[in-house]
């Protein structure tokens, strides 16, 4: 099993629409079981005495326009322990990278990626809540993983030697 964390800064918007548009994508080719996919945050602006907000209105609405539900996400923080639970950590911008390596104490393993490095166009995704262009942000996750997937399924997954 492929274990994968996406994260963006709050866990409100890029993240969980990352996490759900991949196991949306897992879910279609039947390959759910060999995936654990999951989202969270580098801050903990969103969660407020011990409790996640669930993920922005703009971005579950996109998701859902796209077939894509979301129920029950609620925003958490990274923790450093999630370094050895996930077998790759997904940020979204280099900001979340930063954070990232500063949170799980480095990346001795090589784990953590930049989404849409794994596109011919590698770039951030941009934060639509700033931008409030949720269109853009759910073409460039989707585009990002479609690429991912296809990266993982063409380097051979299921084999031990797998490399990110």
């Amino acid at each position: 099993m492929l274990r994968i964390l996406f994260v963006c800064h709050g866990n409100i918007c890029r993240s969980p629409m990352a996490e759900f548009i991949m196991k949306d994508l897992v879910r279609q080719i039947g390959k759910e079981r060999d995936f654990l996919i999951a989202s969270s945050a580098t801050s903990d602006e969103e969660i407020y005495d011990g409790v996640g907000e669930p993920v922005y209105p703009p971005a579950r609405d996109m998701l859902r326009r796209h077939g894509i539900s979301c129920e029950g996400k609620r925003a958490v923080q990274l923790t450093k322990a999630d370094y050895g639970k996930y077998d790759l950590l997904v940020g979204m911008d280099g900001a979340n990278l930063y954070h990232m390596r500063r949170i799980l104490g480095g990346d001795p393993e090589g784990k953590i990626r930049r989404l849409m490095d794994y596109t011919d166009t590698p770039a951030d995704v941009a934060d639509p809540w700033y931008s409030d262009r949720f269109d853009i942000a759910y073409r460039d996750i989707r585009k990002g993983c479609e690429a991912l997937l296809d990266h993982i399924l063409k380097n051979h997954f299921h084999q031990k030697g797998y490399t990110i």
